[in-house]
């Protein structure tokens, strides 16, 4: 099957997607599942083989490898200073701010109503437990958890 390219979504073969989503401007792709009531903003990425749970936010700027699953309720953030007007009390445009990237690696997983905070890389096979906030990078094969989050073991 030939990839496709709708409103500006590219989207992988085989990548579900279940009523009420938000999609625009960004890449997802093969074998994604995308559940109800998720945004998912321009130059956002997802990879393979992707679960992104219900009700989960992910802004312009979020990188999410391969073999990722991401829990229901996930908020992404991509703005560590948001204001709604510039100096002049006009409303922001995207003239106004600069997106500040966050990376996911391949076969993390990131638990249900956690918070990721902009600018931090979650690493391979990492395990963020939910109700988290995530204000650091996250090492390979490990497993955080709480407010912030905080490493408590390791996976390998």
């Amino acid at each position: 099957m030939e990839k496709k390219n709708i409103n500006n979504v590219k989207l992988g073969e085989n990548v579900k997607i279940y009523d009420f989503v938000n999609l625009y401007g960004c890449s997802i792709d093969d074998n994604t599942k995308i559940g109800a009531f998720v945004e998912i903003q321009k130059n956002a990425t997802i990879g393979k083989n992707c679960k992104i749970s219900s009700h989960t936010f992910i802004c312009e700027g979020v990188h999410i490898e391969d073999n990722v699953f991401v829990g229901h309720n996930v908020t992404f953030i991509n703005d560590k200073h948001p204001r709604a007007t510039n100096e002049e009390g006009e409303l922001q445009t995207d003239a106004d701010w600069k997106v500040v990237e966050t990376f996911i690696k391949k076969g993390a997983s990131i638990g249900s109503s956690s918070t990721i905070m902009c600018g931090v890389t979650i690493g391979e096979n990492s395990v963020v437990g939910a109700g988290s906030v995530v204000t650091k990078d996250v090492p390979p094969d490990t497993v955080v958890v709480g407010v912030p989050a905080k490493v408590v073991k390791r996976i390998k």
